[in-house]
């Protein structure tokens, strides 16, 4: 999946490519917002790097209805491919 030699991959793209939001802009946007944490450190920069074995710690929703989501980035993305592609780049930790 991920470009041969590509050791980091910006935080917003890699969401995007996830499939996290439907754009990249948005993506942008939350991690601005504080509502992202790579290896339990808050960031606000959505060219932040990410790299295999990172935990991120992603706040989604607000109020009763949020939720905090718990991923292991296994790869890096390419691209932004379907949804079987996407679901392949990181673990679901939280136990949801």
């Amino acid at each position: 999946m991920a470009e041969p030699g590509a050791e980091a991959q910006r935080l917003d793209a890699w969401l995007w490519c996830a499939r996290l939001r439907k754009t990249r802009a948005d993506c942008a946007r939350m991690i601005e917002a504080g509502a992202v944490r790579i290896n339990r450190q808050p960031t606000d920069k959505a060219h932040a790097r990410v790299r295999p074995g990172d935990v991120l710690t992603i706040a989604q929703g607000s109020g009763e209805h949020g939720r905090i989501a718990v991923w292991r980035v296994l790869a890096l993305a390419a691209r932004r491919g379907p949804v079987a592609e996407a679901r392949a780049l990181y673990e679901e930790l939280s136990g949801e």
